[in-house]
Formats: structure tokens, C-alpha cells, sequence
């Protein structure tokens, strides 16, 4: 009975972290992300390094600094440093897959009164930008952008935010899969001024 007790409770703890890993959030949707952000920024990561929390000791976080390249929502810099708390052991050998050069759009919540930020939806306000195979700059965030335009044109119809056909028409047909970065930073410019 012991041995059983045992067992049970470490599948458990092993299916806490698994789900941990996964991030479990609740879908959000651009609209959503671009209100709940303080800052959007596009840039590129300088560097990237998992330490302790200074006042609270016992977190390990991840400090991330960014070259800015444009300022979509916020006070535009040419730098953006970050503190994210690190929830996941497995995060903090890869400094929460942070890695030097890479291009990103982050969609940040404000700081925490203990200085702890991350991206709005956690992997959902957290873009990676490559080029697809027609050479266009392109943007996915964690979830394969699924969802991410989910309702959008109700939205910005309720909202009064025209769209332009380009932007219209990629809200009405995307379900998931990479968006052209300039499409996706025009509707966030559109949200950021509607909300303003």
C-alpha cells in the first residue's frame, strides 16, 4: 500500500510538470493580447541569462535584453531588459528558449511590483520572425498563431476600427500558421490607437 501511495504521488508530481511545461493558458486572441500588454516591441535579443531573483531569493529568472528595432505599444528605446520568472526547471537550461539573435515581437504585461514581466499569454504575446520561403518576414508565436485572429473582426467592427481589404481579408480567412510580420504589426498599430 505504501509502494502504491508512492507511486501515485510521483505520476502526480511527473504530470504537474508536464502540464507546466506545456503552458497551459487560456486562448487569447490579438485584440486581447494587445489590451492586457504595457509594451510591444520588435527587436532583437542581446542576450539572455537564467539567475535568481534578487529580493526573492528562491525564483530563478530569466533576464532578457533587446536590441529594439520598432516600438509598436509603449515608450519607444533602443533597449528593452526584461526579468521573467522561470516556472518551469526545464526552462532554466535553455534561459526560457531566449536565445541571442533571435528576432522577436513581444507583446509584454507590465512589471510586476517585484519586477517580473512576460509576454502577454505567456507563448501566445511571444512572436518568432524568420522569412518563409518567398523571402517574406513572417511571425509565429507558440501556439502556431491558432486562434490568434479568432473574432478579431467583430471586434474591430464594435470598436469602429476600419481595416484595411488586406487586413480584412486576413482576418477573415487566417486560422492558424505564420502571418506576414507587416500585416500582423499593421493591426496591432490599429488596436494600440483604438485603445488609446
Amino acid at each position: 500500500m505504501r509502494r502504491f501511495l508512492l507511486l501515485l504521488a510521483m505520476i502526480s508530481c511527473a504530470a504537474s510538470a508536464l502540464a507546466q511545461s506545456s503552458a497551459l493558458t487560456i486562448p487569447r486572441n490579438l485584440e486581447q493580447l494587445t489590451s492586457r500588454s504595457a509594451v510591444i516591441v520588435r527587436g532583437t535579443v542581446i542576450s539572455a541569462r537564467v539567475e535568481k531573483h534578487p529580493q526573492l531569493t528562491a525564483l530563478d529568472t530569466v533576464v532578457v535584453k533587446m536590441q529594439v528595432r520598432e516600438t509598436l505599444k509603449g515608450r519607444p528605446a533602443s533597449t528593452f531588459t526584461f526579468r521573467q520568472y522561470v516556472w518551469d526547471i526545464r526552462d532554466s537550461k535553455n534561459a526560457a528558449g531566449y536565445r541571442k539573435g533571435q528576432d522577436l515581437l513581444l507583446m509584454m504585461i507590465a512589471p510586476s511590483a517585484y519586477g517580473l514581466s512576460s509576454p502577454a499569454g505567456l507563448e501566445q504575446g511571444r512572436f518568432a520572425i524568420s522569412r518563409d520561403s518567398k523571402g517574406r518576414e513572417v511571425a509565429v508565436n507558440g501556439r502556431e498563431n491558432f486562434k490568434l485572429l479568432d473574432g478579431i473582426g467583430a471586434q474591430v467592427a464594435a470598436k469602429g476600427i476600419p481595416l484595411s481589404a488586406r487586413t480584412a481579408s486576413l482576418v477573415q480567412k487566417h486560422l492558424s500558421g505564420p502571418v506576414e510580420v507587416r500585416d500582423l504589426t499593421a493591426l496591432i498599430r490599429e488596436l494600440v490607437q483604438a485603445g488609446e
